[in-house]
């Protein structure tokens, strides 16, 4: 070995726990003739998450880095991916890792484009092997152990992301533009991520196009777990501004479009995400009192299979929050119908809508007879019914029942208020929405949610159901009835009685 091959091996040895100096020292910055002559190095972000991910290597290089930056466009987030693959890669012996991106397309034409552009530059490239679906070590004894690969993500063959161990040495997932990456795919990565005295990095990164899913939890419910960065576009030297000015201006400082496209903030709801998270998020802290002559209603959704729960959801006018919510897994139908008569005297219901889809029928027989509050209706309803006057709460065309009850509780969440817990929120922003071609809303299907890797939404269709049908309260039931006795009384012959 030369005297040059050592000392680009003992320089990648003190770079293992410091990729700053690795991007700085390992690339022709400012040389004439290079790609690279009008560049000096990284960005101000750029350099500031390398930094950061060194001092955490050398302050415990055995504690697992997750790392979520969301950010604009054009701030340089494949050229920065590559240079953490690349020195993954060089600074640690049998390295082993996954890069994938949100589609194929994606990870074949920018990302891994962009690293077969750092990896001609980097003053190591001849120790490693590039292809177009892997870097490797140049050593054909090491190629199945050393290298870090390219894979499409896909949910019916997570086998990649779940065989991602590589004990006492290191291991790099990187997912670009992560919004878009199936919940079953993080959850299959989390279950890899758990080998000891390991040098574990999971960097995730990407537009906030999707308010919902794990990118954005990564920014919110799960933030305690993970490092995050927002990255604006107009801070970046590479952006063009003057593009970002038009879209300012056409679009409005605070819109979506700028908000996910310039600001790398998420948007106040996705493209097809029928309730709002700024919407639910209020709900969550909203004060309210509810009228004491307001109707108190319950819905029932019950649980078919699986991981889905059974819910009772109570509400009376505005407020959902000040009655607890009750939820049961694996529970049968005749004890589910004793506890939602249970639910019933003790709030004294007014009405209660069970979804009668399936086996709900059964709850909805047994409550039939048991004795309910006085004056209280029993309603059963069904998702797939037609929505009255096929159309929702403001005036839109609704395909069914299921989708009048969302969108009229996506109207009634813009002023009540629901308990202040992440699940529920879950369950009421998760659900995305369509159109059919007569131009109806037209609900996503519970099973297309969970290949998103998303989980049922019984909180939501619980509380959904409370929308069926308008109810008016006993104590105006009680208020008429005494005024038709009343006007009975004023007109009777005061001698027969009758």
């Amino acid at each position: 070995m030369t005297e040059d091959e050592l000392a680009l091996i003992d320089w990648l040895a003190e770079c293992t726990h410091d990729p700053y100096r690795f991007v700085m020292e390992g690339f022709p910055w400012a040389e004439k003739g290079t790609e690279l002559e009008r560049h000096e190095g990284p960005d101000v972000w750029q350099k500031e998450h390398l930094i950061e991910i060194g001092e955490r290597l050398r302050s415990n290089p055995h504690m697992p880095i997750q790392e979520a930056i969301a950010s604009g466009h054009g701030i340089g987030k494949s050229a920065d991916a590559s240079w953490i693959i690349l020195w993954a890669l060089s600074t640690f012996e049998m390295t082993r890792g996954v890069v994938t991106a949100n589609t194929e397309n994606q990870l074949r034409t920018k990302t891994w484009a962009e690293l077969a552009k750092w990896h001609r530059l980097f003053i190591g490239r001849h120790l490693f092997k590039f292809t177009a679906t892997a870097i490797f070590s140049v050593d054909p004894a090491l190629q199945k152990e050393w290298r870090i690969d390219a894979i499409p993500w896909s949910e019916n063959n997570t086998e990649a992301f779940a065989g991602l161990h590589n004990e006492g040495k290191r291991i790099l997932c990187l997912y670009d533009e992560a919004s878009a990456i199936p919940d079953v795919i993080w959850e299959v990565t989390e279950g890899a991520m758990t080998d000891s005295d390991t040098e574990i990095l999971w960097l995730v990164r990407g537009n906030p196009t999707r308010n919902t899913g794990r990118f954005k939890q990564c920014f919110g419910s799960q933030k305690h777990r993970w490092q995050t960065r927002q990255v604006d576009s107009r801070t970046v030297k590479v952006t063009n501004k003057e593009q970002i000015d038009k879209w300012i201006e056409d679009y409005g400082d605070d819109s979506d479009f700028v908000r996910v496209r310039v600001k790398g903030t998420f948007p106040r709801a996705g493209s097809m995400q029928l309730i709002a998270t700024d919407v639910v998020e209020a709900a969550r802290k909203r004060e309210v009192t509810a009228l004491q002559n307001e109707a108190v209603v319950l819905g029932v959704d019950v649980a078919r299979y699986g991981d889905d729960e059974s819910v009772i959801v109570p509400r009376q006018g505005r407020d959902a929050r000040s009655r607890p919510w009750r939820r049961f897994r694996g529970i049968d139908t005749m004890t589910l119908a004793s506890e939602v008569h249970a639910e019933a005297w003790k709030y004294r219901a007014d009405a209660i809508f069970v979804d009668g889809t399936g086996i709900g029928a059964g709850v909805v027989d047994r409550l039939e007879q048991l004795q309910l509050p006085p004056g209280c209706m029993l309603y059963e309803v069904h998702f797939g019914g037609k929505a009255l006057s096929g159309g929702g709460y403001e005036g839109r065309s609704c395909s069914n029942k299921g989708a009048a009850m969302w969108d009229g509780m996506g109207t009634w969440l813009t002023r009540g208020a629901i308990p202040d817990e992440q699940c529920i929120e879950d369950a009421l922003t998760g659900r995305e929405y369509g159109y059919n071609v007569h131009g109806e809303i037209v609900l996503e299907k519970k099973a297309d949610m969970k290949k998103r890797g998303l989980a049922s939404p019984d909180d939501g269709d619980g509380l959904a159901l409370t929308f069926a049908l308008p109810v008016a309260p006993k104590a105006t039931l009680a208020q008429e009835e005494g005024l038709r006795h009343r006007r009975e009384a004023a007109t009777r012959n005061q001698t027969t009685g009758y």
